[in-house]
């Protein structure tokens, strides 16, 4: 699984113009999941990211979770992350998983966060969605769990 992590003051997607999902501070999580991705992929990055300190304590150094601050994560599906730019100049995505492993793998990955995390609110799977964010610092982490045989 790929997500791209995004620490932001606040953030919310938008679809038809209606916000369906918004935070103050915390994560913004752009995550894809790419073909033979299981659930226990899913289950470590999502620990990883909840545990990884990227916020700042009182001496502004790097050291509190999003955990640690009570912060939002809004998860939104994203699956070009996938994309293989190597040849060509059109980005190739057979590395994402199919719609229905990858809408699979997003729903379980948010029912996860929502039993792990206080604060979680989500884009659409497959919708067009517009999201708006205040990154802070900025601070860009991309994060990818490899397959266990990989």
């Amino acid at each position: 699984m790929i997500s791209l992590l995004q620490r932001v003051r606040h953030a919310h997607v938008e679809v038809d113009g209606q916000t369906i999902g918004q935070i103050g501070p915390g994560l913004l999580v752009l995550l894809c999941a790419e073909r033979g991705d299981s659930n226990a992929q899913a289950d470590r990055l999502l620990a990883k990211l909840l545990k990884l300190r990227i916020f700042a304590d009182e001496a502004g150094k790097m050291n509190r979770s999003v955990q640690d601050i009570g912060g939002g994560l809004l998860i939104v599906s994203q699956f070009t992350l996938a994309a293989d730019t190597s040849s060509g100049n059109r980005p190739s995505f057979t590395q994402a998983a199919s719609p229905q492993d990858g809408q699979r793998l997003y729903d379980y990955f948010v029912a996860q966060a929502h039993a792990l995390h206080p604060n979680v609110q989500t884009g659409q799977f497959a919708a067009d969605m517009q999201v708006h964010l205040l990154n802070d610092g900025p601070v860009t982490l991309p994060l990818r769990i490899a397959p266990d045989n990989a």
